[in-house]
């Protein structure tokens, strides 16, 4: 599902920017798209921290096999080695658990989400061990669809600014963090486009 804002996000980032409008126009009628739901996607997160996308497709095909469509309930009837069986360290596996217990037990207030900012979102999604700053706002981004997120530690945001707006210096995160005001209320359009502009597929967390 495409975000409704995302015509009038492009629009207004292209009206302003030379840098974005070029990249509208070159990535017309593609999007950010949602996938999966909040449980299954954030499992998906953590198996592909710290892996290759082909080695963290692996394990994920092998954990689906083993417990179909990630829940909560599945998750928690799993032993850590039969997690670790899917091909998750030991470290992921007690990830992940943790994870199926703040759903299971109601430390993840999904019902809430929609009324509740990003800040507090993120400060939710962070308290569960394996997740941190960078992969609650993919989340955010990816699940939710927030429109206003700029992830200042993501290398390809960086790079991606680095090529477009400071001729390949790479800029400290304050300069970072400078460029994106520009771009409210949509830095996650701009961002989107921006990771467009260095892989020609579309970015999918």
């Amino acid at each position: 599902m495409t975000p409704n804002y995302w015509q009038q996000a492009s629009r207004e980032l292209a009206r302003t920017d030379p840098v974005m409008k070029r990249l509208v126009k070159t990535y017309a009628g593609a999007s950010i798209v949602s996938r999966g739901k909040p449980f299954a996607t954030l499992v998906r997160s953590i198996v592909g921290q710290q892996i290759s996308v082909k080695a963290a497709a692996s394990v994920w095909a092998r954990l689906t096999a083993t417990v179909g469509v990630p829940t909560p309930k599945r998750i928690l009837a799993c032993t850590v080695e039969q997690l670790r069986g899917c091909g998750l360290s030991a470290r992921k596996a007690e990830y992940i658990t943790d994870l199926a217990g703040h759903f299971a037990g109601g430390q993840i207030h999904t019902r809430r989400w929609s009324k509740m900012n990003d800040a507090e979102i993120i400060a939710e999604l962070t308290a569960v061990r394996g997740i941190g700053v960078w992969t609650a706002e993919m989340f955010l981004i990816f699940n939710l669809m927030r429109p206003d997120i700029f992830p200042l530690d993501d290398i390809g945001l960086q790079k991606a600014v680095a090529l477009h707006y400071l001729a390949g210096a790479r800029p400290q995160r304050d300069e970072l963090a400078r460029i994106g005001e520009a771009w409210r209320p949509w830095r996650s359009v701009a961002t989107w486009y921006l990771w467009r502009s260095l892989d020609p597929l579309p970015v999918d967390y």
